[in-house]
């Protein structure tokens, strides 16, 4: 895969993907937006990768919007904005719905779409020097395309307390509320626990990570008698898989899984 403002490698089963635009802090613009919609989407098509590790080059994780691109959209009409905010949306929802186990390497700053960002990922691991932020509001717009995300990620309450005010807050904050799920000391045990989710993911089915994920965003959106049906469906489609025959069948032989060899 060739990109101009993105790092993609494989290391075996771990696809690598490191935003490279350093000296802006990683910030968004048209083509990066598009290059990480893209880079998921050739991901998500590749069976032999397991797990997507997202981080960003340089001192920063993402600082949010470019102020190139930021002046650039105050001459863009209503329909171009409206147009610019959908790419933006569709390039956050194919890293959301990935049917890959997506891991944030968190460090620096991740503010407005940076957080959106650590929003979208399964696991999300900050060194203690980040700062996070859903600043928007401090420019007089709002985080209205990271949302969904947000609100999923931290709830209403959290969401409501920090966009409103925009204010930044630390990696402290971040795991209090949820929005990261792992501190670290420095960058060196950064990529000592980025390794240890990555070893775990290897250990677990890859259609298990798929179905689950793909379940939880469904029963979060049904009532709650809806979800006895939908959860016994996708258990019962689980078991009688190949890998859940493998995995079941494995543990009572007290053998490795086939997916782990």
């Amino acid at each position: 895969m060739e990109f101009s403002l993105l790092s993609v490698r494989n290391a075996g089963r771990i696809a690598h993907v490191s935003l490279a635009r350093p000296e802006v802090r990683n910030a968004f613009n048209a083509e990066l937006i598009a290059e990480l919609r893209t880079a998921f989407e050739l991901l998500e098509a590749d069976a032999s990768v397991r797990a997507i590790v997202l981080s960003g080059a340089g001192k920063s994780f993402c600082g949010g919007a470019d102020i190139g691109w930021m002046r650039a959209s105050l001459d863009l009409s209503r329909e171009a904005n409206l147009e610019d905010a959908r790419r933006m949306s569709r390039m956050f929802r194919a890293i959301d719905t990935s049917r890959k186990a997506v891991i944030g390497r968190i460090h620096g700053a991740a503010l407005g779409g940076g957080s959106g960002l650590v929003a979208c990922c399964d696991v999300a691991i900050a060194s203690a020097d980040t700062i996070f932020g859903f600043t928007e509001t401090k420019l007089g717009i709002m985080p209205a395309v990271i949302s969904p995300f947000v609100l999923a990620k931290i709830g209403p309450s959290h969401a409501r307390a920090l966009a409103l005010t925009g204010e930044r807050f630390d990696a402290a904050r971040a795991l209090a509320i949820g929005l990261v799920h792992e501190v670290v000391a420095t960058q060196n045990d950064l990529d000592l626990a980025i390794a240890r989710v990555t070893g775990e993911v290897g250990t677990a089915a890859p259609s298990g990570i798929a179905a689950s994920k793909a379940l939880f965003a469904r029963v979060r959106e049904e009532d709650y008698d809806a979800t006895l049906e939908t959860t016994a469906q996708a258990i019962a489609a689980q078991r009688t898989s190949e890998e859940g025959q493998d995995g079941l069948r494995a543990f009572l032989e007290k053998r490795a899984p086939a997916w782990t060899t």
